[in-house]
């Protein structure tokens, strides 16, 4: 478990599964997630998710949000691809909507940043973001990510094409903040 000073990363339990869908079909939430069609999750898809969950695989992790202080479950992050060669990992998370502006994302966020460049020893942190996702993007800023690149109208949501925002950060700017 690693511990910030508002919530913990911790293993992913069975019993998370049905909140965590709640949270993610919730369309403040969903339309953060994923460029494709924002078709909501199904039991079945939460469920074969956790089952390919493997600690000892191939780089990939996933950590629940829980509350410092009460364990309740309030979101999920974790490493979504890694090149190993490179030494690039990738990231995400989500909360659900109603811990949002609240500072637990930026917590979060600086827990998963220590873990990926003190336990995985990686050298760069990317993630992608939306143009529309300003809260978003202010937690990743307040962290230390800078914008590295635009995809222009990338996705279309909500009636709308925007921008997808590459952002990134170098082990060394972390290590100087």
């Amino acid at each position: 478990m690693f511990e910030g000073k508002l919530v913990k990363l911790a293993e992913y339990k069975k019993e998370y599964l049905e909140k965590a869908r709640e949270m993610i079909n919730d369309w403040e939430v969903k339309k953060y997630l994923t460029p494709g069609i924002p078709f909501p999750l199904r039991v079945e898809d939460e469920e074969k998710w956790y089952s390919s969950l493997n600690p000892f695989g191939n780089g990939t992790y996933s950590f629940a949000i829980l509350l410092k202080d009460t364990n309740e479950y309030i979101g999920g992050c974790g490493i979504n691809t890694v090149d190993w060669k490179n030494s690039v990992a990738e990231v995400g998370i989500f909360l659900g909507s109603q811990y949002h502006n609240k500072g637990y994302g930026t917590d979060a966020m600086e827990i998963l940043v220590r873990f990926v460049f003190n336990e995985m020893n990686i050298n760069k942190i990317r993630l992608h973001t939306y143009s529309f996702n300003k809260r978003g993007i202010r937690v990743y800023e307040k962290v230390g990510f800078k914008t590295e690149g635009i995809l222009r109208q990338e996705i279309f949501r909500e009636g709308k094409y925007h921008d997808i925002i590459v952002m990134g950060l170098l082990r060394e700017e972390w290590q100087e903040k």
